[in-house]
């Protein structure tokens, strides 16, 4: 087993980050292997959505702070390297946003700082009961600037102002209010329930969630007049679709759609 252990189920990529003894912290080393699943997940047909958990009693810390303080022995007390760093993390986030194929997260235990930044990058999220959720740096001098950027895109402003500021926790039932994840369920339930919800999606027609994901988040980015110009371009080219012509003509029939993909 590695630090990223991968296990396909039908259409489904579970991906589990495998460093408890480290609560699964972003090291250089899962970046790394982070950067690469998803790169080659990226080319995948045959996987139409992705889990991703941690293995232990965490889902993840955040950043390596052991790693960051060997960092600062640099001539230039670090500060290419924390550049690096940053940089190489924000591109994993990135990534996520990118894939073609839902991604969700199956938090339990904690998710702090990159951890909870995690969390907030992924398109859902279900939850064990239980699980803390937190934007720490603040606590030990160290603003969470880049985490901040996925929480503020999926929680209100001044709810992620207070987590960042205060450095505290929140738990499922106040995580679910504020829309950072879709729901909690109890432990044992966890993958059974997160399962339950990649299997839905992947039973959809691929090319459209594919489609719809890209289209999600740009028009979210763009003026109303300028969203609508923009997704009735999208709706275009997906009813262009073969498929989806044919899950059209199979609903009209009441009979189930034979898709190509």
């Amino acid at each position: 087993m590695g630090i990223l252990d991968r296990e396909d189920r039908g259409r489904v990529a579970h991906l589990r980050m495998n460093a408890p003894e480290k609560l699964n912290a972003l090291s250089d080393e899962m970046l790394a292997a982070l950067k690469e699943a998803f790169e080659t997940l990226r080319e995948d047909r045959e996987i139409g959505v992705v889990v991703l958990s941690g293995a232990g009693k965490a889902f993840c810390a955040g950043h390596d702070l052991k790693e960051m303080q060997a960092g600062r022995q640099a001539e230039d007390g670090g500060a290419a390297w924390f550049g690096d760093l940053f940089a190489r993390c924000s591109a994993v986030m990135e990534a996520i946003r990118t894939l073609p194929q839902p991604v969700i997260a199956m938090p339990h235990g904690i998710a702090t700082a990159a951890g909870c930044q995690l969390v907030a990058t992924c398109d859902m999220a279900v939850a064990a009961e239980g699980t803390r959720f937190g934007v720490n740096g603040v606590n030990i001098g160290l603003f969470c600037s880049t985490p901040m950027v996925a929480l503020s895109r999926n929680i209100p402003r001044k709810q992620a102002f207070e987590m960042l500021t205060t450095g505290e926790f929140i738990g499922t039932d106040r995580a679910v209010e504020l829309g950072l994840i879709n729901r909690a369920v109890p432990q044992d339930q966890l993958e059974a329930a997160t399962m339950d919800l990649a299997e839905k999606v992947a039973g959809k027609l691929s090319a459209a969630v594919r489609i719809g994901k890209a289209a999600f988040y740009d028009q979210i980015e763009m003026p109303v007049q300028d969203a609508y110009a923009y997704t009735g371009e999208v709706m275009v080219r997906n009813m262009m679709l073969r498929d989806t012509d044919e899950g059209i003509r199979a609903f009209i029939e009441k009979r189930p759609p034979d898709w190509s993909q």
